[in-house]
């Protein structure tokens, strides 16, 4: 009963959430125009609230010794939702079927959409703070399913256009495959130990070293299914295909939002299943099982930063180029991935892949929604701006936008004294440490291959004249998005310690695992009582 009420009171930023969403699902009906208009405040009420009661949660208590990392997840998914928040401001607005409900229009409450597009951005934020603090098969699929099934809907309703439609359908398809795959491979990991928690499946892995010094078949294959499938949510090869189209069809506060939110869920489950077999993955006694996962992930590492920053470079809407981007950004977060946490006789961060990965989230995260808050700043005739031919000259006529930009892509290039920079410093060094220098070498050269389409779009917003169809889009909260996400990237990269010392104070938190002496004797007995003879 206690642990019980111990996991509900882990959960209140995830309900205050919850309600935020049914309110801003309430008030989108109000029959009056100006309590329509309340919603994005809810939301952002209730994102800010949420995020007060993080720190008041007990998620150290988390069964494979992840409270640090929950905590972290669920602050950075809530202050960077904020952000979201105000970069996605004004979008259902935008939309034909909305126009009634702004000044001067008549207002029809039957054509009016604006509380679900809220509504679902909540849903989204709310499944990865949930895919953080797992402890089943069970919930984490439920989480990763509740990250993505709003964001199907978002792609849609974000724009008027045919393409958003056709990159929806798509984006849905794929991400159904993909949940099959990953629930398939939770299946076999469930056949393989006979639990769905992740303390018993833990017990059960080191049980089967014990005794066979191998990991079964069976439970191989589902931790391969698992990886592969997952890597839909974060835009990993195999599953990165949608990632340019769905980028290109949707609105760019919804492509902000996809990518970030999902990849933070997606990275999420994949340290929380890779903590079933322990890190150093290759350096388990008698364990030659750990090389297949090791090899899966190093392949999967290098094939997409690579495929990432060469597609990149052959793009001419600036949107695939970040959906590439986004892409390729993946494989750096796999090589983190691949380090792991820092061993116990280390006391520095760099070596501590974990916390590079959490610290690059965020680094990533706010390159991005920067990036993608100018062009949804932008529009030409009448559509949203997203060509190079569309940012040509943006210097000269809204300078303010052009060097947002200029600040957001040289982060993501991970040039000093930006958080990029220390973002990459900390994933490379982690690897470095590791021992996977060739996966660092690797690495460094595709930055330096990213730097080719980088630095094109900071070339066309400072060299050329400006095109006079393009003009702003009358959107204050998301220009005030753009420059809160530009100064934290500044702001970061130059203090940047504090923020590292929490990821790593993180993952430092991280408790051993009582291994049960030998489940096969004890998972199949009857819980009935014995008589005293």
């Amino acid at each position: 009963m206690n642990e019980m009420i111990n996991k509900v009171a882990g959960l209140w930023p995830e309900m205050v959430l919850l309600l935020g969403a049914s309110a801003c699902l309430i008030t989108g009906l109000a029959p009056q125009a100006d309590t329509r208009r309340t919603t994005p405040w809810i939301a952002a009420g209730s994102l800010l609230i949420a995020g007060l009661l993080v720190p008041f949660a007990p998620a150290a208590d988390h069964s494979m010794g992840l409270g640090g990392i929950t905590s972290f997840i669920k602050l950075a998914v809530t202050t960077v939702g904020l952000i979201l928040l105000m970069v996605a401001s004004g979008v259902p607005e935008q939309l034909e079927q909305n126009q009634t409900a702004t000044p001067g229009h008549r207002f029809d409450p039957g054509d009016y959409m604006g509380g679900e597009f809220y509504a679902f951005l909540l849903l989204s934020l709310t499944g990865a703070m949930l895919a953080s603090g797992a402890d089943d098969l069970v919930w984490l699929f439920l989480a990763l399913e509740l990250t993505s099934l709003p964001t199907y809907v978002m792609v849609v309703t974000g724009r008027n256009r045919i393409a958003a439609s056709e990159s929806a359908v798509k984006y849905f398809f794929l991400g159904a495959l993909s949940a099959a795959i990953f629930l398939y491979g939770f299946a076999l990991i469930y056949g393989a130990t006979g639990f769905t928690d992740f303390r018993s499946i833990h017990n059960e892995v080191q049980q089967q070293l014990v005794r066979t010094q191998a990991l079964s078949p069976l439970l191989l294959m589902g931790l391969v299914l698992s990886i592969a499938g997952i890597c839909f949510k974060i835009a990993a090869v195999p599953m990165h295909f949608y990632a340019a189209d769905v980028y290109e069809g949707a609105h760019s506060s919804v492509t902000a939002l996809l990518a970030f939110v999902p990849k933070a869920a997606g990275f999420i489950a994949l340290i929380l299943l890779l903590k079933l077999l322990d890190w150093p993955l290759n350096k388990t006694p008698g364990w030659d099982s750990g090389d297949v996962v090791v090899t899966l992930i190093w392949v999967m590492a290098v094939l997409t930063m690579t495929i990432g920053n060469v597609l990149g470079l052959l793009q001419q809407n600036v949107k695939r180029v970040l959906a590439y981007s986004s892409i390729a950004h993946s494989g750096y977060l796999l090589v983190g991935l691949l380090a792991g946490p820092v061993v116990a006789a280390e006391t520095s961060s760099l070596g501590d892949g974990l916390a590079a990965i959490l610290f690059y989230l965020v680094a990533y995260g706010l390159g991005t929604i920067g990036s993608f808050a100018v062009i949804g700043c932008l529009q030409t005739r009448g559509e949203e701006a997203q060509t190079f031919a569309d940012l040509t000259g943006l210097s000269k006529r809204q300078p303010m936008l052009a060097a947002i930009m200029l600040i957001s892509v040289l982060s993501l290039l991970g040039l000093p004294p930006l958080v990029g920079f220390l973002g990459k410093i900390y994933l490379f060094g982690a690897a470095y440490t590791a021992g996977f220098v060739w996966l660092v070498v690797i690495a460094v050269l595709n930055s330096a291959i990213s730097a080719a389409y980088y630095l094109r779009i900071v070339a066309v917003c400072y060299i050329g004249d400006p095109d006079e169809t393009v003009e702003p889009v009358p959107a204050p909260g998301r220009r005030a998005g753009a420059i809160i996400a530009a100064i934290a990237v500044i702001t970061l990269g130059l203090a940047g310690g504090k923020l590292v010392d929490s990821a790593r104070t993180a993952t430092a938190q991280e408790q051993p695992i009582t291994v049960v002496p030998d489940l096969s004797k004890t998972k199949h007995t009857s819980q009935a009582p014995t008589s005293n003879k």
